[in-house]
Parts: structure tokens; sequence; C-alpha cells
């Protein structure tokens, strides 16, 4: 497992990068919110309805400003549903060249058959996440990402990114999709199932704050895993940051450790959506 320590990343990111002979934005500013960050976008996003057999499934897209078609890349959100940053980070993808795709899988299990945004509550859509079932949400996945590959835009390349449960949830989903090019987990623990790690057909990248016990020791047991099934796994650890720093380390008061760690993160997964176009 790599350690990135906050000396090594360097404070010239603000430039921006180049990628692939692709020039990738520089990190979000600290101050831009997601929602002032969605309102202020110049690429297309879009709320859709995805449906599998009676089942509605609420999902936001977004599109990159490109004149060729792009990899479908699938945004699995935190445990407190899709809310603006899930959204943001949607945005942030396809700004960097890719069909992001954020679906909302409390879809149908809000009040009244709602979704995320009717909730009162983050806490209450936390506890309906955990009684999801987790075939629902496979199924779910799966829906979404052949909705996503039969768009004219998209190039028939897809991936999974995840945070948090949805870290979980993106590692659990190469699993079962055996068409994936890339799964990027950040801050979310493995399967522990020597069966169900030998389906994975696609790397699996990892992304943990070095401040996250909870979630860290579980990186063992994934190295181990994955290395008995043949299976690439590359985790980095960003020294000092804590979980969800991709999230917390947009905000105007971030620890320094967490804002190095969301400009380091967003860097490198900007180098490894390249290879996917």
């Amino acid at each position: 497992m790599r350690r990135i320590g906050i000396g090594r990343i360097g404070l010239a990111l603000g430039l921006g990068m180049v990628v692939g002979g692709v020039v990738a934005p520089a990190p979000v500013a600290a101050q831009d919110g997601p929602t002032e960050r969605l309102e202020g976008s110049p690429r297309h996003g879009e709320w859709v309805e995805v449906k599998r057999g009676e089942r509605v499934i609420h999902a936001f897209v977004v599109y990159p400003e490109a004149s060729e078609k792009a990899p479908v890349v699938l945004v699995i959100h935190e445990n407190r549903g899709l809310n603006d940053w899930a959204r943001s980070v949607a945005d942030q993808l396809a700004e960097r060249g890719v069909i992001a795709i954020a679906p909302d899988l409390l879809s149908g299990a809000g009040p009244d058959g709602g979704k995320t945004s009717d909730f009162e509550s983050s806490d209450a859509a936390r506890t309906a996440i955990y009684a999801l079932d987790p075939d629902q949400v496979t199924d779910d996945l799966d829906a979404v990402a052949d909705f996503g590959l039969a768009l004219p835009a998209a190039n028939g390349k897809l991936a999974v990114a995840g945070f948090c449960w949805g870290g979980s949830q993106s590692f659990r989903f190469a699993t079962n999709r055996a068409d994936l090019g890339a799964a990027f987990v950040f801050y979310g623990t493995g399967p522990d199932d020597a069966d169900a790690i030998g389906r994975i057909a696609c790397p699996v990248y990892g992304f943990y704050g070095g401040a996250d016990a909870r979630v860290n020791a579980t990186i063992p047991r994934s190295t181990e895993l994955m290395a008995a099934a043949g299976k690439t796994y590359d985790p980095v650890t960003y020294d000092g940051a804590g979980h969800a720093f991709m999230r917390r380390g947009e905000a105007s008061d971030a620890s320094e450790a967490n804002r190095a760690a969301h400009d380091a993160a967003w860097k490198r997964w900007a180098g490894l959506l390249a290879k996917l176009r």
C-alpha cells in the first residue's frame, strides 16, 4: 500500500495539469460550494428516469464538452443519499472528459415513494440506506450502467466510483459487472469473500485517508484476497486525511491534510480516467 504525505503533494495544482495530452482542470476552489458549482457549470446536466421493470431509478447525468464520444462513469453516493455534493462530483468528472451518471439509490425508498431529497433529514436518509436490499442496489446499478452505455455520446467504456458507503458498493459492483474498465474506491471497504473477488475483471484503485483506521483496517485483507485471485488492487493512503476527505477537503474550513488529500486524489484520478478514453 502506497502512502502519500502532504509534503509530496505540492501546491502548484492550481495551475492544472496535463494528462494524456489533455489539460485537466485545477481542483475546485474551497470557497465554491457544490450547489454554486452546479448552478454555474457550463456543462449539460439533467435528471433522468431509468426504468427497471416497474421500478424507476432517478439519476443525474452530466455530459462533457467534447467532440468525441466519452467513457461512462457511475458515481455512487455516500450513505446519506444523492445530494448536491455527489452531483457536483459528477460535474467535476464531466469536466475531465467523461459522461458521469449519479443514480439515487434511495429512489422509491423516501416518504411516499420518493427519493433522497424527500427525506426530512440526512440522518433519515442514512437509516434508509442501510435498509436497502443489496441485490436491489446491484440491479439498479446494472440498469443505470446499461442506460449510460446506450447513450449516443458514450464510447462503450464503463467505470464505477463511489464514496464511503458508495466506495464499498463500487468495490462490490466490480464483483458483479464483468465489463467494467476500472473501479475507484474512495474510503470504502472491500468484500470479504474470495469467490466474489475472483469475479472481478477490472483493476481496483483505492483512495484512503491516513486517519481513517476503521476503513484502513480492511485494506490488508482486500490486498490479500486480490493478490490471491491475481487481481489488480492499488490502494493509496493520504497521510493525515480523515474519512470523506474528498467532500471535507472542499470545505472553506478544510484541514490542510484533507485539502491536500483531496487535490492529490483528484490528480491521481484524472490520470487514471485518461486511460479509459
